[in-house]
């Protein structure tokens, strides 16, 4: 689930605050229906809840406990990056 850097960065974005798909992408630097697909992802899993205003669906955060998972996972991977970055186990070519 949170394995995917898109949706990591969608959930940072959105620990902002609310906000639109169109939003997003442009914030990321992803397609927009990327941005919808990963949403509906991390809305399935509960991660992040929606609500409609007018013609536009604004996205947010669900639980507070994923800033403290998202605080968590930068502290353990950031004397790790150099090792993470290059394991060739998780990268794009493994399979």
């Amino acid at each position: 689930m949170l394995g995917d850097p898109t949706r990591l960065h969608v959930l940072e974005a959105l620990l902002d605050g609310e906000r639109t798909v169109a939003e997003l992408a442009a914030g990321i630097g992803a397609p927009r229906s990327r941005i919808s697909n990963h949403l509906a992802c991390l809305k399935w899993c509960g991660f992040v809840t929606a609500r409609r205003d007018g013609r536009y669906v604004l996205y947010r955060v669900a639980d507070p406990h994923v800033a403290t998972l998202l605080d968590a996972a930068r502290s353990l991977t950031a004397e790790r990056c150099g090792h993470l970055a290059r394991c060739r186990r998780i990268g794009p070519d493994w399979i």
